[in-house]
Parts: structure tokens; C-alpha cells; sequence
């Protein structure tokens, strides 16, 4: 009987030893699932998001990622990137559409295992911008790709991208698809419809699980930002209203700072998004290089037309498109020219026009004649009356002169010595540089 007693002693210590190592087994069978964020525009910055979330859902183990959509949608190259780390990664992956996935969001979402759509919620509508042969060609051949790997119906997909495509009772000719959680359940689109994350869990088969939202870093957010297609054309007309400020005014102030923040911010976004190398800068900077040497000598040259080219070569390296680079350009171009004249009106109104007028009274009454052909003026000394970049104004013998510099930047009241005369064109140098 005691032997009895000892022996049922020993094996409840044998089941309480055993219990936590039981509970710690049913704790470590709890599936990791990994929730990622597409609630913003699409870009490089998302990109740049995803890619990494994926890696460190891969690297701890997660059995399953949930992409969490809610967009509008978003340039298509980024779209396109995200999809092709999606397809690569060995993790099973599962688009949550809980309120809407719109254009680019199309292709994330059927890059996906498995789509589940929350109630009221809306998928389609992705035509691409501008709506070219090209490009309306390229993206159907994407989705319809991404599509047939993952078994998607390739006609509704394509009907979403495309107005022309037609199926009898879904769309007509002329509209883009675009599909509500009832309808895309009922023409077998999606796996399934649910009210919460959780509740898409629970369909897959999912019941005991561990949830990590992966949130985005600062610096992808920043990126996200400054990649955006509506950000990115003004940080380029920052950039180029900065430079022009910079040439107009002495010396190195604001326009310049600004112009360096705005062509910065604008390729950091393209290359950190991975849409742009080192080299797309290097080209820029080479471009702006020659522009300021043209500006330096008399005349419109070599030099000009090669930083224009090497500027607009670099914008369209640093961009996903030729198509987009120019639209970029274009915004650029017109918020130059706009915020250019507003400048020259309000300037004369304020002390700081001083620095863009000639505050010189170029009447004949103050000794101004006009520069003609005057060769005697050659090997004479003057004064700068203006600032020579490289043209301006100079004063000899009380007489106002046009007159351009020679090569290089003369401060206003440098002392100058003319070196030749061609036709009306005074050439100066500084004293004692000739």
C-alpha cells in the first residue's frame, strides 16, 4: 500500500513537471503572422517599405502575410516592384481589401495567394496615366500575367485596366470594371469575404496565432513622401526656382539653398526608392556645371545645350518613364515661369529689387550714351556700374556703357579695362587681369 502511495506521489510530480513544458509547446505552435500596410500611395517610398517588411517576415519565421490595402493607387513601376517581391517570396500571402484598391492597388492585391474582401468594400478601376496604346498595353500584359500565375480571372482584370474590353453582364464597352466585395464574390474573384483580419485568418484555417503589424521607419516614410507623384514635380520646381532666384541675385543665398534642398530631396526619393542610380546625379550636376560656364562667356554655345541636355537626361534616368519625366518637367517648367514673374512684380515693390534693377538713373542728362561701334575705348579703364554676369554696365569718364565680361563674374564697382570691341559689344576684364 505504501509502495502504491509512493508510486501515484511520483507520477503527479511527473505531471506537474511536465505541464509548462506542455503550455510552452502550445504557445510555440501559434502561428506568426506578419500584417503589412498599403495605405497610402504607391511608390518608392512604399516600395522601399515592403521589400524590407517581407525580408524580416522571412527572417523570423512568419508563416503567413497579410497586405492590409486601402489605396487609390499609385505609379505603375512601383506597383510592378512590389508585386515581383511579393510573387519571389516563400511566404504564403493574403490581400485584406478593406475599403478599396484602386488602379496600381489592382496588381498588389492579385499578386497576393488568396484576396479577401471587407463588406463595402471596391476593387478595379485601373486605367493607367495617360491612358496611351503603350502604356494601356504594357500594364494589361502585367496584370494579366500576375493573373494566370495565380489563377485570377485574366478578362476581369484586363477589363479593369482597359474601357474597350467588354463581358456580357459584368461591364459594358467604354467603362472600366470596377468591382464591390458582393459582385467579385460572386464571379469568384476573391476567396472570400470578411469583417477583420481575424476573421481572414479563421477562413484559412488559422486559429491560434501570434499578429505583428509591421510599421514603416521614419526615413520610409519621409521617402514615401518625397516619391510621391505629387511631391516629386514640386521638389523639381523648388529646385529650378531656386536656381533661377540664384542666377538674378548676387552672391549665394536663399535661391540657392533652396534649389540645393529641392534638386536633393527630388533624387533622393528616385534613387533611395530604387528608381534611380549615382550616376543620374553625377549628370545633373555635370549638366548645371556647363550651364554656369555658359553663363560665364558671351553668347549661347556648346556648353548651354549640353547641361540642358545633360539636366533633362538625368531627370528622365531618375524617373520610372520618359512619359512621366516630361509630365514632371512640364509641372516644373509652368511653377518656374508663374513663380518667376510673380517675383519680377512684387520685387520692384520691395528693397530686395535692388539686387535684380540697375538702380542707375541711364538718362543722357546723367552722361549715358548708347554703345556703339567705339573703338576708342579699347585699353580703357572704368568702373562697373552693375553687376556683370556676364553682362551689365560700366562707366568710364562718366559715361554709362553697355559692356560684358569676359569669361567671368565682375562684382558692381570692380575696376575693369576694356580689352576689345566687337560691333556694339564692349568686352571688359578686371584690372589687372588682362
Amino acid at each position: 500500500m505504501k509502495r502504491l502511495f509512493l508510486c501515484s506521489i511520483a507520477f503527479l510530480v511527473a505531471i506537474l513537471v511536465a505541464l509548462p513544458s506542455a503550455f510552452t509547446g502550445f504557445a510555440q505552435e501559434k502561428e506568426k503572422v506578419y500584417v503589412i500596410n498599403v495605405k497610402s500611395e504607391i511608390t518608392p517610398g512604399l516600395f522601399s517599405y515592403i521589400k524590407s517588411s517581407l525580408s524580416k517576415a522571412e527572417e523570423e519565421g512568419a508563416s503567413l502575410v497579410l497586405f492590409d490595402i486601402d489605396t487609390y493607387g499609385g505609379r505603375i513601376d512601383s506597383a510592378v516592384n512590389i508585386s515581383d517581391v511579393i510573387l519571389e517570396s516563400d511566404i504564403k500571402t493574403v490581400a485584406y481589401i478593406n475599403k478599396r484598391a484602386i488602379s496600381a492597388g489592382v496588381l498588389v492585391s492579385i499578386s497576393c495567394d488568396n484576396i479577401y474582401m471587407a463588406p463595402g468594400a471596391t476593387i478595379g478601376s485601373a486605367e493607367t496615366i495617360p491612358a496611351t496604346e503603350k502604356n494601356i498595353s504594357y500594364w494589361k500584359k502585367q496584370l494579366k500575367t500576375v493573373a494566370e500565375e495565380k489563377g485570377r480571372d485574366t478578362e476581369l482584370v484586363m477589363a479593369m485596366a482597359d474601357k474597350d474590353i467588354e463581358i456580357e453582364g459584368v461591364v459594358e464597352k467604354g467603362k472600366l470594371l470596377n468591382l464591390t466585395t458582393e459582385e467579385a464574390l460572386k464571379l469568384g474573384f476573391i476567396d472570400g469575404k470578411a469583417s477583420s483580419r481575424g476573421e481572414v485568418y479563421r477562413s484559412l484555417g488559422i486559429e491560434s496565432f501570434s499578429e505583428n503589424v509591421v510599421e514603416s521607419t521614419p526615413i520610409e516614410d519621409f521617402i514615401n513622401i518625397i516619391s510621391s507623384s505629387y511631391v516629386a514635380p514640386l521638389l523639381l520646381a523648388l529646385g529650378f526656382i531656386g536656381l533661377v532666384v540664384e542666377i538674378i541675385t548676387p552672391g549665394f543665398g536663399i535661391g540657392g539653398l533652396l534649389s540645393i534642398i529641392g534638386f536633393s530631396l527630388f533624387f533622393m526619393g528616385s534613387i533611395m526608392g530604387g528608381n534611380a542610380h549615382l550616376l543620374s546625379v553625377v549628370l545633373f550636376i555635370a549638366g548645371i556645371a556647363m550651364l554656369i560656364a555658359e553663363a560665364a562667356a558671351p553668347g549661347f554655345g556648346v556648353f548651354g545645350v549640353l547641361g540642358i541636355a545633360g539636366m533633362v537626361l538625368s531627370i528622365v534616368m531618375a524617373s520610372s518613364s520618359l512619359t512621366l519625366a516630361l509630365v514632371y518637367m512640364l509641372i516644373a517648367l509652368v511653377l518656374t515661369v508663374v513663380v518667376v514673374v510673380l517675383i519680377f512684380k512684387k520685387l520692384p515693390k520691395r528693397k530686395l529689387a535692388k539686387t535684380l534693377l540697375l538702380d542707375t538713373n541711364l538718362s543722357k542728362e546723367s552722361g549715358f550714351i548708347p554703345a556703339k561701334e567705339m573703338l576708342e575705348y579699347i585699353d580703357r579703364e572704368g568702373r562697373a556700374v552693375s553687376f556683370l554676369r556676364p553682362s551689365g554696365k560700366i562707366e568710364i569718364d562718366n559715361n554709362i556703357l553697355d559692356a560684358v565680361s569676359d569669361g567671368e563674374f565682375i562684382q558692381k564697382d570692380e575696376l575693369v579695362k576694356v580689352i576689345r570691341v566687337e560691333g556694339s559689344k564692349i568686352i571688359v576684364r578686371k584690372k589687372g587681369e588682362e
